[in-house]
């Protein structure tokens, strides 16, 4: 896989993924926000779906990025890539994704199967800045990605019914940034959000497909197997 630079403006790739400081951070955020694209631009047939996550290990020093390529609808693994790096970036919470994107990269490039969709163990538009993981990472790939997350980290909803398949709009300021998602009957429900040329409704119908029998997407349960190294 490689990077698309056209859509990172006047940054190049090492500005926009290795800030000097948390305000610089925030700043990139809000530059790149600008070319997030939260209409559909995905490529028809969708065959291939991945999942990437990053575990940490030696007090956080070194990063594990994991990244599991998925044929789709029926979610067996074609590819794998875990890569282990130095941790660049403290942990800030609204500036996560400069932690992980850097292993993410060199892992992704590591591939020989581009994916369709990512789905991103993370955020997308429900974040402060509306440029969580999948906004970050889709961009600087310009593929479609889906933030799906476990924890709610900004916005309010409605209470969600119990049955798998039900949502509500998850609103920060009058505005949706996502959705409450239950992927199971009963069980905690995951908080769904656009990253990058994909639209909610979209994201919510490829979070269920990929999510058959557990809580979490087929794709993030693999990639969370394999960062765990």
């Amino acid at each position: 896989m490689k990077v698309s630079l056209a859509n990172l403006g006047n940054l190049t790739l090492d500005e926009a993924i290795y800030p000097r400081n948390v305000n610089e951070a925030i700043a990139i955020q809000e530059n790149l926000q600008k070319c997030i694209i939260t209409e559909d631009k995905i490529s028809q047939p969708v065959k291939y779906v991945a999942g990437v996550d990053v575990g940490f290990e030696e007090n956080d020093s070194i990063s594990c990025a994991a990244v599991a390529i998925l044929s789709f609808p029926d979610l067996q693994l074609q590819e794998k890539s875990i890569v282990k790096r130095s941790t660049t970036f403290p942990y800030v919470p609204g500036c996560l994704s400069f932690r992980e994107i850097p292993a993410l990269l060199d892992a992704l490039e590591k591939l020989t199967i581009t994916p369709d969709i990512i789905l991103c163990d993370g955020q997308g538009l429900a974040h402060p800045r509306r440029f969580g993981l999948a906004c970050h990472l889709g961009l600087i790939f310009d593929i479609p990605s889906i933030g799906v997350a476990k924890s709610l980290f900004i916005g309010e909803h409605e209470t969600l019914p119990q049955h798998r398949g039900s949502w509500k709009p998850l609103v920060d300021n009058g505005e949706t940034i996502g959705a409450v998602l239950r992927t199971r009957t009963g069980v905690k429900p995951l908080y769904v959000s656009s990253g990058h040329r994909i639209s909610l409704m979209t994201a919510i119908h490829y979070v269920l497909k990929c999510a058959p029998k557990y809580r979490l997407p087929e794709t993030t349960r693999i990639a969370d197997s394999l960062a765990s190294c």
